[in-house]
């Protein structure tokens, strides 16, 4: 058998260097995102409460897990995995600032890191922080909004009829409660819904896209099972001027909600036709109108599920699907946001 051929730094950098030539995604993230902004919120997740800051020095850099769960999601890797392609990879270690020789953190320390987040609630600040930074550089531009929501998957789990009834009214079925190790598989938060006769279980992310940069400024996250209107008026706020939605959206209730927190704004919702009073042509007009905008949304979510390899979770309970979903989110805005800036990395220059 012939011996593996080492690679050298200069082989390192020279690999590293085509990388940059063919267009390394991540390259251009890394330059175009000031990440420093993130670092004071994740060092305050790990202030112990009887201290005013940090207590030594950490065993990782918490910037550099973050951004292993950013991997995470613009590459649908599971933990297992994780440790594994981070070797593997010289983009991945590029990205978290590792070189060959330098330790990666394992499944339990992603685990850990993740749960530390959400303990803490530091997901929606995380996403709201990036927000505030796109707010400030004028990349949102507030001339419109389009509201929608996608399904978020996840492994479907094999219960009984009986045991699903119990979940759905709140209530931890008695087989459930005699096996803890059991109980720890099951997701008492996710819900079984259907849509265009497509059968959906998980999580729903209900999001608010900017019109013109496609950017996501708000959302919501309910279990699949929620009706989309329910929560338009929560993503609204008195710097939307129009909104625009699909026929989903329709009714005065959520209207009304929608007019206590902002009086001014401009409801453009796809006109329904209803039995033996269909649309007209001019409603029909409008609709097809209002739908060429709309549809931008779809870019955000097909950017989802094919750059980004799915809109999917693997994790239980609604504050870790709560978590992940905010990841994705931000983590689609961090990749769009490189996109809009345009900016070069260095060694593509």
């Amino acid at each position: 058998m012939e011996d593996m051929k080492q690679m050298g730094y200069l082989d390192e950098d020279n690999r590293l260097k085509r990388l940059s030539a063919m267009g390394d995604p991540l390259e251009k993230v890394t330059a175009s995102v000031e990440w420093s902004i993130f670092r004071p919120l994740l060092n305050e997740a790990y202030v112990k409460e009887d201290r005013k800051s940090p207590a030594g020095r950490p065993p990782w850099d918490y910037l550099m897990l973050f951004k292993v769960l950013l991997l995470q999601e613009w590459y649908e890797i599971a933990d297992d995995n994780t440790e594994y392609l981070i070797n593997d990879r010289l983009s991945f270690q590029r990205f978290l600032g590792l070189g060959l020789g330098d330790k990666v953190p394992d499944a339990k320390t992603i685990w850990l890191f993740r749960e530390r987040l959400k303990d803490k609630g530091m997901g929606k600040r995380l996403f709201d922080m990036f927000g505030a930074q796109l707010e400030k550089e004028g990349v949102v531009t507030h001339k419109g909004s389009i509201v929608d929501a996608t399904f978020t998957d996840k492994p479907r789990q094999r219960n009984s009829r009986e045991e699903n009834e119990a979940v759905k009214a709140g209530k931890t079925p008695e087989e459930w409660k005699k096996s803890p190790h059991k109980l720890r598989q099951k997701d008492v938060d996710a819900r079984w819904t259907k849509k265009n006769e497509e059968t959906h279980y998980g999580y729903k992310d209900h999001v608010k896209v900017d019109k013109d940069s496609k950017l996501i400024t708000n959302f919501s996250v309910t279990d699949a099972a929620v009706h989309d209107s329910r929560e338009i008026a929560g993503l609204i706020d008195e710097k939307d001027k129009i909104v625009y939605a699909d026929s989903a959206y329709v009714g005065e209730e959520h209207e009304g909600e929608i007019r206590k927190k902002n009086k001014s704004i401009i409801l453009k919702i796809n006109e329904k036709g209803y039995r033996n009073r269909p649309l007209s042509d001019e409603q029909k007009a409008a609709n097809k109108e209002k739908s060429r905008i709309r549809a931008r949304v779809e870019h955000v979510f097909g950017f989802m599920s094919t750059t980004m390899e799915g809109i999917y979770i693997r994790c239980i309970g609604k504050a870790r699907a709560t978590l992940s979903i905010t990841l994705k989110n931000l983590a689609y805005n961090l990749r769009r946001y490189a996109y809009l800036t345009g900016i070069r990395p260095a060694s593509a220059g």
